[in-house]
């Protein structure tokens, strides 16, 4: 995604992290994954809230920008991440869905698994859409 550009850098959350195994359907699916390490865990052991809401923001933000750039740009707006199951190892996998896909945003719902396919962690994700010329308005 706009690789190649010197503005941009080349170290971001995504592999801060370990974010890996991003897919997009074209249509209304997309994955991740998120290996747990002890990088993305907080102290009492279990994956810490932020990075299971910045893997949906990847995974959804990703997959926008696959269907409108690159003459548009998606990025995160809104991200309400509720918790349900705590995750102490293995890895996070991401099934996002996009419910409305609009000119200028577009909302999804991503469910969080882990390795034995419990439901651990529900969003709600709304990527902002914009014009490349306007992305700085």
């Amino acid at each position: 995604m706009c690789s190649g550009d010197p503005d941009r850098p080349t170290e971001n959350l995504e592999k801060t992290i370990g974010m890996e195994g991003f897919g997009f359907d074209g249509e209304s699916e997309a994955t991740g994954r998120l290996p747990v390490t002890d990088a993305i865990k907080q102290p009492f052991g279990i994956v810490h809230g932020g990075a299971f809401a910045a893997l949906a923001e990847s995974v959804t933000s990703r997959a926008t920008y696959e269907a409108v750039g690159p003459e548009s740009i998606a990025m995160g707006q809104a991200n309400d991440t509720t918790f349900l199951r705590p995750v102490r190892g293995g890895t996070i996998e991401a099934l996002a869905r996009a419910r409305h896909r609009g000119r200028t945003s577009w909302v999804w719902e991503v469910e969080m698994s882990d390795d034995d396919d419990r439901l651990c962690a529900l969003t709600r994700m709304i990527i902002a859409v914009r014009s490349m010329e306007r992305a700085d308005a």
